[in-house]
């Protein structure tokens, strides 16, 4: 690729919000680290019969530029990335492990928790790429953000205990103004419980109520924040901004990797356990480095696909 080129990114969505915000921290840093022009295609409205798969025919689609990456993440568009494999010798790439052997692919990224080793086609990032971008500098206000998922199977959930978490938070630091959302697995009967704990200096948002942006949002005015552990998504999000993190109690299912991988970010410093919670109120949880990965993972594309002198 000439160094005049604009790489053209096709990006792969099954809709899934987690899946989505994955390829959009991938593709907006290979856009402002490479000036990558973005084009999105949902695999929902693209029907790919399994000869297609086997022969690697593309189905039609959007008039689109030709690409030179075409990036997938979420099982759901794992047919679609493999019929468009042969498109005008564009590489293709995997976001979490596929379904498939990963040599039918050029790349993938992959979180460790995945039990995937590293090599020159494969990279392993610490958690789940996002689309947060890393604060320059902490808040001083005393705000503080909640975010609040809902049974997985990686944690037994209890909503009563997650209640009572919520309610020693506001009154241990009552000088503290507080933002609580639930998410749309949070069952219906702690949804209300929530919309109970609305106070004068506690906020409720329901997740029907905010927008794209709104967690980036949120995270730049907080000074601390609380996300319960059974989406590695939302940790991930949260740890990213570089706002001191803290988890709500749940007990791990077995051994799931993915509460394996919550349980690593945590003996690496980057996220505190309940006990912990004087070391996030008081911004003492501060981790040397910063945890960027969409940035990392950008660079390595760069690196491997376009720019092999590029650091």
């Amino acid at each position: 690729m000439e160094d005049q080129h604009t790489p053209v990114v096709w990006l792969i969505t099954d809709g899934k919000p987690g899946h989505r915000n994955q390829l959009k921290g991938l593709g907006n840093r290979l856009r402002v680290l490479a000036g990558a022009s973005l084009h999105w295609l949902d695999a929902r409205e693209i029907s790919t019969p399994l000869w297609r798969v086997l022969l690697g025919a593309p189905p039609a689609l959007p008039d689109l530029p030709d690409p030179d990456l075409i990036v997938a993440a979420g099982t759901g568009t794992h047919r679609l990335i493999l019929a468009l494999r042969r498109v005008r010798n564009s590489k293709t790439l995997v976001l979490m492990k596929p379904s498939f052997p990963l040599n039918w692919v050029d790349a993938a990224i992959i979180p460790e928790h995945d039990d995937v080793s590293a090599s020159d086609r494969v990279l392993v990032s610490e958690g789940v790429i996002n689309s947060i971008t890393p604060l320059a500098k902490l808040t001083t206000k005393h705000e503080a953000l909640v975010l609040i998922g809902g049974p997985s199977p990686h944690f037994h959930w209890d909503s009563d205990a997650i209640a009572s978490q919520l309610s020693q938070l506001p009154a241990s630091y009552p000088d503290w103004r507080w933002t609580i959302s639930d998410s749309r697995r949070t069952p219906a009967d702690l949804r209300q419980r929530l919309a109970e704990l609305a106070a004068p200096r506690v906020t409720v948002v329901s997740s029907d109520q905010t927008h794209e942006n709104w967690l980036a949002h949120q995270l730049s005015a907080s000074r601390a924040a609380w996300v319960t552990p059974d989406s590695m998504s939302m940790v991930c999000e949260a740890v990213t901004s570089g706002v001191p993190t803290g988890l709500l109690e749940l007990p791990s299912k077995g051994h799931s990797r993915v509460a394996l991988g919550i349980a690593r970010l945590a003996e690496r410093g980057r996220i505190a356990h309940w006990r912990d919670h004087p070391a996030v109120m008081s911004a003492r949880l501060r981790h040397d480095s910063k945890l960027w990965e969409a940035d990392r993972a950008a660079r390595w594309v760069i690196k491997r696909f376009w720019n092999p002198g590029h650091k």
